[in-house]
């Protein structure tokens, strides 16, 4: 149809589309409707996302746009489409243009699992890509951690320095083939390559490094394996001695791994997976699932996961990853063998060695990890920014398949959070423990991967280049740079210098303030709501440590309405890692203080802990609800000293799910005269406790009343009937699934964190959002 024939029938309409639609395949998919619709004009990116001018009947005008919304590619996301009027032109067809020049205001999509076009291709030995390890599509592979800038073009990303070939270049311009315009494409003929190096980075073999890689991984060795977003540490799980060399090397002494298989059949053998977890295992995030252990996971896989009652498992993501499972079924035809059960499990943990950042780079990562691996499978294709893997569970399968991420990393980042209203540019450095970033951008909050511990060097500046890329690629000019309250924090200081350089404010936002604020940010919720923070630390206004607290929050004002009963801290930071300290602490509370020296009389310290405990000396105080998860495991003997952060309420948590369902104990806590919920008669019984597994059942059973009781009277008292949770404890099922029944019970609606962790992780959302209310009310 051209723009003369039948004028009075014609109309020209621009259809500006926002949200994540570059770099998935959505201009070929507007081509080839156009095509089918009959319709002249042009699609193009820009740097607000694709803009579309199409002319013919009004009525087929309307319906592209329907369809545009509706049919939109799978890793697409629109968020609004709009319509405008253009003046009527000639015209003779349907054209692809070169993106557009300008500032962006789109988003870039994360990183995506192969797609099964992509896998029966790579199996197909009559195929040009058979078997080789960087096949991609429009509906699959790498984005974000391969692009320096917007808009996603080739030329902005790191497969610039690989010029296509002409096979390649045919589909790349071709808008009918699915990798038209597939930034990452590439074939063995002109793409990136593999190699595989031995422990001092030299080239190992001239044949197949895939099936180098597997032998070795057969005969006990640790290989590290470049991914999306860095290395992995990678061995056989099903070999005890190669886990433990690896733990040792590592120094990792109980902190869980996760595992890999070649597919959902082969998971089955080692955890029972519901229907959802195995959606979740197979989407194309492919995160790592906590799942619960089968019983004789341990003897199994000895060392990956011990003394818990979850594993962590994810399926292979990359060419690559399938390549391993591939060649070690001894290179099927065809894609039927990755439905089938197979031996081959491995063990699949990041590559940063002593909590310091993951590896990304060939050189650096035989630099630093350096006696930990064997051998090093490599590719020279440059990784722009560190991504781990997102770990997550699933949180309610009965209310809407609902999952809870305790990492937030590849496959979601830098997918935005939707905000209720729009406010200025605001930076947030979120605090010290898992920590991530996040940049506001109209109605839209950007949180940057996990970046993990700010207590190195080399972590902190991860921090900093996660700043400089995340404003650079979302091009924004921020108005007020938010930070923790906790002066000491590198996020902190880093606030205080950034603010001089950028000439902007900082603004600091308590931490229990912030992480209710995340998840009033996610669900949209104006006006005031009451607040449970339960974490393990985080500085008050008062100077004081912290973690049990119930708040009433109205945007950017919070008040402290009540909080758990302080324990003391026997040493100070030592122990928030030795829960028999904080067991020692509240056995003081009892009047048990006699008891200490004889029910810890392995623990050399115990006289000396009684006796700081009865002089006061050495012991500040926090209402931390961590410490009371960690009290209750000393006391009830799950362990004495933990091996990584959470380990003790994990342990806990654990056996009070293989124990079942507990009676409260209802005259286990009272709630004070001044608002503070005292748990202590709980604790002072679970002293006397024997059965561990019982003792762990009450105590999560008797905290869910306490809670549940606490808020309603706060609910009843502010006449506020919605609840938002937040914190790191609230990674903890029990207590998750209790209250959220126990609230809906008593009519109260309970929010929670679902598109970030509730623990620190999601701090720089809450921050960034109490900072843009701050600066609308002044």
């Amino acid at each position: 149809m051209t723009a003369t024939a039948n004028v009075s029938r014609t109309a020209r309409k621009r259809i500006e589309v926002r949200g994540i639609v570059q770099g998935v395949g959505f201009r070929p998919f507007v081509y080839r409707l156009a095509d089918a619709l009959e319709l002249d004009g042009f699609v193009r990116n820009d740097g607000d996302g694709v803009t579309i001018e199409v002319q013919g009947d009004p009525a087929i005008i309307a319906a592209m746009a329907r369809r545009i919304a509706e049919d939109a590619p799978p890793r697409a996301r629109v968020d609004s489409i709009a319509l405008r009027d253009r003046a009527l032109r000639d015209g003779t067809g349907f054209a692809i243009l070169d993106s557009a020049p300008g500032r962006a205001t789109t988003a870039i999509g994360p990183d995506s699992a192969i797609c099964f076009e992509c896998l029966r291709e790579l199996c197909d030995p009559a195929d040009r890509r058979y078997r080789y390890a960087f096949i991609n599509c429009t509906h699959c592979g790498p984005r974000y951690t391969i692009t320096r800038t917007l808009p996603y073009d080739r030329s902005m990303t790191t497969m610039a320095e690989f010029a296509q070939c002409a096979a390649c270049l045919r589909e790349y311009r071709s808008p009918l083939d699915r990798r038209f315009h597939a930034e990452p494409n590439a074939c063995p003929e002109c793409g990136p390559r593999v190699a595989l190096l031995d422990a001092g980075g030299s080239v190992l073999t001239d044949d197949d490094p895939i099936a180098a890689t597997i032998a070795r991984i057969r005969h006990g060795e640790v290989v590290a394996i470049k991914g999306l977003g860095g290395f992995h540490l990678a061995c056989n799980a099903r070999n005890g001695a190669a886990v433990a060399a690896l733990r040792a090397r590592k120094a990792r002494e109980e902190k869980p791994f996760a595992v890999m298989a070649a597919n959902v059949a082969s998971l089955a053998r080692f955890a029972d997976i519901s229907r959802v977890e195995a959606e979740l295992l197979t989407s194309p995030e492919r995160p790592i699932v906590l799942m619960r252990k089968r019983p004789d996971v341990d003897t199994i896989l000895p060392g990956v996961a011990p003394r818990l009652a979850w594993l962590g498992a994810m399926l292979p993501y990359t060419p690559l990853h399938y390549l391993l499972f591939h060649e070690a079924a001894d290179r099927p035809a065809g894609v039927a063998w990755c439905d089938q059960a197979h031996d081959l499990i491995l063990v699949m943990t990041s590559a940063n060695p002593g909590g310091e950042p993951l590896a990304t780079g060939n050189d650096e990562a035989v630099r630093r990890l350096a006696g930990i691996a064997d051998a090093f499978l490599v590719h020279d294709r440059a990784i722009v920014t560190r991504c781990d893997d997102s770990v997550l569970r699933v949180a309610s399968e009965e209310a809407g398949k609902t999952f809870q991420f305790l990492r937030r990393a590849r496959g979601y980042t830098p997918r935005a959070i939707k905000l209720s209203r729009a406010g200025p540019s605001v930076i947030a450095l979120g605090g010290h423990f898992k920590s991530a970033i996040c940049v506001t951008r109209g109605d839209e909050a950007f949180v940057s991967q996990h970046i993990g511990e700010l207590d190195n060097a080399p972590t902190c500046r991860v921090l900093v280049e996660a700043v400089d890329h995340l404003t650079e690629i979302l091009q924004v000019e921020p108005v007020a740079i938010a930070h923790d309250l906790h002066p000491d924090f590198f996020s902190t200081r880093h606030a205080a210098l950034l603010a001089p350089a950028m000439q902007i404010p900082t603004r600091g936002v308590q931490h229990h303030h912030a992480h209710i604020a995340a998840v009033i940010a996610e669900n949209r919720v104006d006006g005031p709501v009451l607040g449970i923070a339960l974490d393990g630390m985080g500085l008050g206004t008062d100077g004081t440590a912290w973690g049990g607290e119930l708040l009433r929050v109205d945007g950017a004002h919070c008040e402290r309405l009540g909080w758990f009963v302080p324990l003391r801290l026997p040493g100070g930071d030592v122990a928030a890692r030795e829960p028999w300290r904080m067991a020692s602490a509240t056995l003081l509370l009892g009047g048990r203080t006699d008891e200490i020296a004889q029910r810890f009389s392995d623990e050399p310290a115990a006289p000396i802990v009684a006796a700081q405990l009865e002089r006061g000396r050495n012991v500040p105080q926090t209402s931390s609800a961590g410490r009371y998860f960690d009290a209750a495991a000393g006391l009830l003997g799950v362990t004495r000293r933990m091996a990584f952060e959470g380990q003790a309420a994990m342990l806990l948590e654990g056996l009070a799910e293989a124990h079942g369902s507990v009676t409260p104990d209802t005259d286990g806590f009272r709630i004070t005269a001044s608002n503070e919920l005292d748990l202590l008669p709980l604790l002072m019984r679970l002293a006397d406790v024997s059965d561990a597994g019982f003792g762990a059942a009450l105590f999560h059973a008797t905290l869910v009343e306490a809670l549940a009781q606490w808020i309603a009277a706060a609910a009843h008292a502010s006449g506020i009937s919605t609840v938002a949770c937040g914190g790191g404890c609230f990674l903890n099922a029990i207590v998750s699934r209790g209250l959220r029944s126990a609230l809906h019970a008593r009519g109260i609606t309970m929010r929670e964190a679902r598109a970030l962790p509730p623990n620190d992780g999601g701090l720089a959302l809450g921050q960034a959002w109490v900072v843009q209310r701050a600066l609308a009310e002044e």
